[in-house]
C-alpha cells in the first residue's frame, strides 16, 4: 500500500501536527540544521494534500529530553488532541522524535489507531489500524530505546572512568579555582579564602550552623556563580543556614575528591505522575573517594568531626543537642516512670522546670511530674564536680579501660571473620586469575565462587562496623587529666555561658533519669556516666521560691496577719486577689501541691 492511499479525505480534514523536539539545548542552540529540517516538514504536509491553515507546528518540547513525559507539556497536548480525534497525521522526522520510550509510544499508537491517526516520517507512512505498521512501529520505539539506553552507557562509562583517576572536571564550591593546569587550588582573593575558614572556625566554636550564621550577621559571604549571565562570577551576599551546612558537608573543602554523592530517583504520586529528585547518599555508597586530591581548608578528621557534630543537632532523628537557656540538663532528662523525655519550661519570672511530656499528652503516670531544674542542677553539677577528685579519676580510668577491654574482646570475634572472609576472597581472586579465560567452563564456576566470597566479606565488614557503632564513645584519657584541673575552673568562671557549661556537663554525663518516688517531698535522680557508670541521688525537695507564697505561710495564731495581708491585696483589684488564693493554696499544701506543681510560681 502505498503513501498516498493511506491518507483519506477524513485525515485531510482534521489537523496535520508537525511535532518538532529536540533533546537538549545545546543541541538546539548547536544542531540548527536539524531544527529547521523538522520545521521543513510544514512544507511536506501541504504537499501530501492537507491545507496550510490545517498544518499546526508543535514545538514547545524543544531542548527536553524524550526519556519520559515529564516536562514535555508538548506531547502532552498531542497525546490530548489525538484521543479528542482532532489530528489527522503526526509529522516528525523519526520516531523516536515522538518518544525514547516504548512505553510512552505505545500508548500514543494505540490512541492513534482508536482515533484512525496516521504517523509520518522520513520512511514513510504508517496507519495504526493495519497490523504490519503497528508492528513496525513498535520495533522501530524499542530499538530507539534501546539506543537511548547505550548511548548513556557509554558517555556515564567514561564519566566514571575519568572520575575513578579524579580527572573528571566539575564546578567547584566557592573558595577553589582551577589552575592553568585543571587542577583545583585554593582561591588566591583572600577575603574570598578567608570568608570560608571562618565558617570552619566559627562552627568549632559554636558547634552550630545557626550560631555560624548568627556570627556572619552584617558580613556579606562570597558566592560562585555557575550559569546564566553571571556564569564564573564571583558575588556577595547573605550567609543563610543551608549554605552553612552545604558548606560544612561538602568533602571538597576537607582536600577530597568525590563523584557519586548524590544519585536520582523517581517516584510515582498518587495520580499516577512521575517525579524526578536528587537524594544525597551516605559515605559509603559513595563511588569516588580521593583523599588528599587538592589543598583542603580542613583535614578529614576535622570533617568527619563537623558531620558527626551535624547529625548530634538533628532534633527529629532523637538527638538531643545543646541549646539556649539556663537549664543545664535540658536535652539529657528523661522520666523514669513512663519513659519518655522530659521538656524544659521556663516561667515569667526566669524559673525554669522539667516536665515529662507525658503530662501534655494528658498519659502521664501516677508518678510522672515536673521538677524545678535549680533543684535538679544543683545536684548534678555537686556530684560532677566531687567525681573530678584523684580518687574519682583513678576509678574512672580503671573503669574505662575495662570498658574498652570488653569492647576488645567482643569485637574481636567480628575483627577475625572479616579476615577469614578476606582471605578466601583473596584466594578465590587469585584462583580466578591463573585459570584460562578461554576456559569458561571452569572461569564460569571461580567467578560465581569469587562473588560469594565477596558477598561474605562485606557482610563481615558490615557486621563489624554494626559492633564498633553500636558502642558509645568514651571520652579520652587525655581529656579526662585535663577535665580534673580545667573543669571547675571553667564551671566557675564568670565568661563562661549556659551552652559552655551545658557542654562541660555532657563531656561526662550522658544523660539523667528522674527515677520513681511515691514521697513526694524528695526527688530520685539517676545519673549515667559516659564510662558506663551508675549513680542514684536522692534528695529534698525543695520549696517554692515565691515571696507571694512566703508572705501568706503563717501559723493559726497568725491568722489577723493573713487577713490583712488580704484586705491589702483586695484593694489592687480582681487580680492581687487571684494571686494571693493561689498563692495560698501553694502555701498551705493545696491540689496544686498534689499535682506536683509546687516549683510552678
Amino acid at each position: 500500500m502505498s503513501a498516498t492511499s493511506k491518507i483519506t479525505r477524513s485525515h485531510l480534514d482534521r489537523t496535520a501536527v508537525v511535532y518538532v523536539r529536540q533533546s537538549t539545548l545545546a543541541q538546539v542552540r548547536e544542531h540548527t540544521e536539524s531544527t529547521a529540517r523538522q520545521y521543513g516538514l510544514v512544507d511536506q504536509a501541504v504537499a501530501m494534500g492537507w491545507d496550510d491553515r490545517n498544518v499546526q507546528v508543535i514545538d514547545t518540547d524543544l531542548g527536553v529530553s524524550g526519556r519520559s513525559t515529564e516536562g514535555r507539556d508538548g506531547f502532552r497536548a498531542l497525546v490530548s488532541r489525538v484521543c479528542l480525534g482532532e489530528v489527522g497525521a503526526i509529522f516528525g522526522l523519526e520516531i523516536s522524535r515522538l518518544a525514547r520510550s516504548s512505553a510512552d509510544l505505545s500508548r500514543l499508537l494505540e490512541l492513534a489507531r482508536l482515533t484512525d491517526t496516521l504517523l509520518i516520517d522520513g520512511d514513510g507512512t504508517y496507519n495504526l489500524a493495519d497490523f504490519n505498521d503497528r508492528l513496525l512501529l513498535g520495533l522501530k520505539g524499542t530499538m530507539s530505546e534501546a539506543e537511548l539506553h547505550l548511548l548513556a552507557g557509554r558517555l556515564q562509562g567514561a564519566k566514571r572512568a575519568a572520575a575513578a583517576r579524579g580527572e573528571l572536571r566539575t564546578p567547584l564550591p566557592v573558595g577553589y579555582l582551577h589552575d592553568d593546569q585543571g587542577s583545583p587550588v585554593i582561591d588566591p582573593d583572600e577575603e574570598v579564602a578567608t570568608a570560608i575558614r571562618d565558617v570552619f572556625a566559627a562552627f568549632a566554636a559554636a558547634g552550630s550552623a545557626y550560631q555560624v550564621v548568627a556570627a556572619f550577621a552584617g558580613r556579606r559571604f562570597p558566592l560562585r556563580a555557575y550559569g546564566g549571565a553571571w556564569a564564573g562570577q564571583l558575588r556577595w551576599g547573605r550567609l543563610n543556614h543551608a549554605r552553612v551546612l552545604g558548606i560544612l558537608n561538602n568533602p571538597a573543602y576537607a582536600g577530597a575528591y568525590v563523584f557519586g554523592r548524590y544519585a536520582s530517583r523517581r517516584t510515582v504520586g498518587p495520580d499516577g505522575s512521575i517525579h524526578s529528585g536528587i537524594t544525597l547518599l551516605p559515605m559509603s555508597d559513595w563511588q569516588v573517594c580521593i583523599r588528599d586530591h587538592h589543598p583542603g581548608y580542613l583535614s578529614w578528621e576535622d570533617y568527619l568531626s563537623n558531620r558527626a557534630k551535624i547529625a548530634a543537632n538533628r532534633t527529629h532523628t532523637g538527638a538531643r543537642p545543646v541549646r539556649e537557656g539556663h537549664a543545664l540538663c535540658q536535652g539529657i532528662i528523661g522520666c523514669g516512670s513512663c519513659g519518655r523525655p522530659m521538656s524544659t519550661r521556663y516561667h515569667r519570672n526566669g524559673a525554669a522546670a522539667y516536665e515529662c511530656h507525658a503530662r501534655k499528652d494528658q498519659q502521664a503516670t501516677p508518678t510522672c511530674r515536673s521538677v524545678s531544674s535549680h533543684a535538679v542542677d544543683e545536684i548534678v553539677v555537686e556530684r560532677l564536680l566531687a567525681a573530678l577528685n584523684p580518687d574519682e579519676v583513678a576509678l574512672a580510668f580503671a573503669a574505662a579501660d575495662e570498658v574498652t577491654n570488653r569492647r576488645d574482646r567482643a569485637s574481636r570475634a567480628a575483627e577475625l571473620a572479616v579476615e577469614r572472609a578476606r582471605y578466601d576472597s583473596d584466594r578465590a581472586e587469585r584462583a580466578f586469575h591463573a585459570a584460562e579465560p578461554e576456559n569458561r567452563l571452569v572461569t564460569r564456576t571461580l567467578e560465581t565462587r569469587w562473588e560469594t566470597t565477596l558477598a561474605a566479606l562485606a557482610q563481615a565488614q558490615a557486621a563489624l562496623t554494626a559492633a564498633h557503632a553500636a558502642a558509645p564513645p568514651l571520652p579520652a584519657r587525655v581529656d579526662l587529666e585535663a577535665l580534673v584541673t580545667d573543669l571547675p575552673r571553667l564551671w566557675h568562671a564568670e565568661t563562661a555561658s549556659a551552652r559552655d557549661r551545658k557542654r562541660l556537663l555532657r563531656t561526662l554525663i550522658a544523660d539523667l533519669t528522674v527515677l520513681p518516688e511515691t514521697d513526694r517531698d524528695k526527688i530520685r535522680i539517676g545519673i549515667r556516666w559516659h564510662s558506663g557508670a551508675t549513680d542514684e541521688i536522692i534528695t529534698a525537695r525543695p520549696l517554692p521560691d515565691c515571696p507571694l507564697a512566703v508572705a501568706v505561710s503563717v501559723r493559726e495564731d497568725d491568722r489577723p496577719i493573713v487577713g490583712e495581708a488580704r484586705r491589702r491585696l483586695r484593694r489592687g483589684g480582681d487580680e492581687p486577689r487571684t494571686r494571693a488564693r493561689s498563692g495560698r493554696r501553694r502555701a498551705t499544701g493545696g491540689h496544686n501541691d498534689r499535682m506536683g506543681h509546687r516549683e510552678g510560681c
